[in-house]
């Protein structure tokens, strides 16, 4: 049972994995994906858009710091705190004689976007945080004979933009006035990865295991604005009432993913994945004046201003499911997927349980239409304070949540020759 055999079926299962993984931990979307890689036609180009809608709701929500203005009498119960997202991929890929191949892709492999708003009893905490990421890769592998099948040694580099803003509420101010208490910060950086890893196919059996390694990406030059002027001056003395240019660094995670397929019985595929990502590298993140570049900026140092409180812990994502080759041009898939929630605390990131399915639809030798969706469970919790390494976060608020749904459907063309 060759590639040629039930190649569709594992087209339908990478594009079904694409859309359940898009709600992982941390502040991951579309993460990485080197698939097109391994596409076996000389030349292919394919773009991909998901739409994943997570619904989580925050009850019991607490003011815990009524000194910067009590919000305990505005709405506790039933606080949507997620925002429905895009991820789109694009890439291109080519052969270049037997051995060499090449892809080149742009993708948002980071992201997040939380608005409860500001008529909530949390709003000191947050009101709006969005992040957003562009992702510009360039991937290659060279395969040579290695017993009944191939292996391929695959490298590759990326360059990554981050960027994103943060408001809440930091004063309560008394109808009428003028100015309305909010604050926000607002950041961006750039740096560099690099990606290495192995693999071994057997044609044959449609079989193919991968083992991949992308790098932390270094944001060593983080610039931006913490804008107090709508809080006053004598609330926080020095940065309320101004925008103040602030400056930090963070390390965008580093992963290992293991991937696997194999053609179980004429016409069925098995595939699955394990993936860990060092989301625990992200603390809490200091920020401070431009003015001061002088002097480290670290947690609780001398100059920090502000923070990005995460706490958050290392992510796994564990996927499996079958895929079925019906004719010649229809073919599908359906999966499990299980992401271990990354939060330690404080935030709403829990273990996520998520059911896919999808069909491709080869519409010519050359044209590929693929469509899958994904509903999922996001796992009960709570949050509040913490104290970490001798530090208290979470102070502001405090509020739990229930078993909430998710739900993803992606689309995707491809075109092959």
């Amino acid at each position: 049972m060759g590639k040629k055999t039930i190649g569709r079926g594992v087209m339908a299962a990478m594009a079904l994995l694409a859309a359940t993984s898009a709600q992982a931990g941390g502040l991951e979307r579309g993460g990485y994906n080197i698939d097109l890689l391994f596409d076996p036609s000389d030349y292919a180009a394919e773009a991909t858009a998901t739409y994943v809608n997570p619904q989580r709701d925050m009850n019991n929500v607490r003011d815990e710091v009524p000194e910067d203005g009590d919000l305990n009498g505005l709405p506790s119960n039933g606080i949507r705190d997620t925002e429905g997202y895009w991820v789109p991929r694009v890439g291109i890929k080519a052969s270049i004689g037997d051995a060499i191949d090449c892809m080149a892709d742009y993708s948002e492999p980071w992201g997040v976007h939380i608005n409860p708003g500001r008529n909530w009893a949390g709003a000191n905490d947050n009101v709006e945080t969005k992040i957003e990421s562009h992702n510009y890769a360039t991937t290659c592998s060279y395969s040579f004979d290695m017993g009944p099948g191939q292996f391929r040694i695959i490298g590759g580099g990326f360059y990554q933009e981050v960027s994103g803003f943060k408001d809440r509420l930091v004063f309560a101010m008394p109808a009428g006035s003028p100015i309305n208490g909010m604050g926000r910060l607002e950041l961006e950086g750039e740096g560099w990865g690099w990606r290495a890893g192995i693999a071994y196919e057997i044609e044959e059996y449609a079989l193919r295991t991968s083992l991949v390694y992308n790098s932390a990406v270094k944001l060593d030059d983080i610039t931006g604005t913490m804008d107090l002027r709508q809080v006053p001056g004598a609330v926080l003395p020095g940065i309320a009432g101004v925008n103040t240019p602030v400056f930090g660094s963070a390390d965008m995670p580093d992963s290992l993913e293991f991937k696997f397929q194999s053609g179980i019985a004429p016409d069925w595929l098995a595939f699955g994945s394990v993936k860990w990502t060092d989301w625990s590298q992200l603390q809490s993140l200091p920020f401070c004046p431009i003015a001061t570049r002088g002097i480290e900026c670290r947690t609780s140092g001398p100059t920090e201003v502000t923070s990005l409180d995460l706490l958050y812990r290392d992510g796994w994502t564990v996927s499996g499911g079958v895929g079925h080759k019906f004719n010649d041009k229809l073919s599908g898939a359906v999966s499990l997927t299980w992401d271990r929630g990354t939060s330690t605390g404080i935030g709403a990131q829990t273990d996520t349980w998520t059911l896919g399915t999808g069909i491709s639809y080869a519409a010519s030798e050359n044209v590929e239409f693929r469509l899958s969706g994904a509903v999922g469970i996001l796992t009960s919790g709570s949050s509040g304070q913490v104290v970490k390494d001798g530090r208290t976060f979470g102070r502001r608020v405090s509020y739990d949540f229930d078993n909430d749904l998710v739900t993803a459907i992606s689309t995707s063309l491809k075109v092959k020759f």
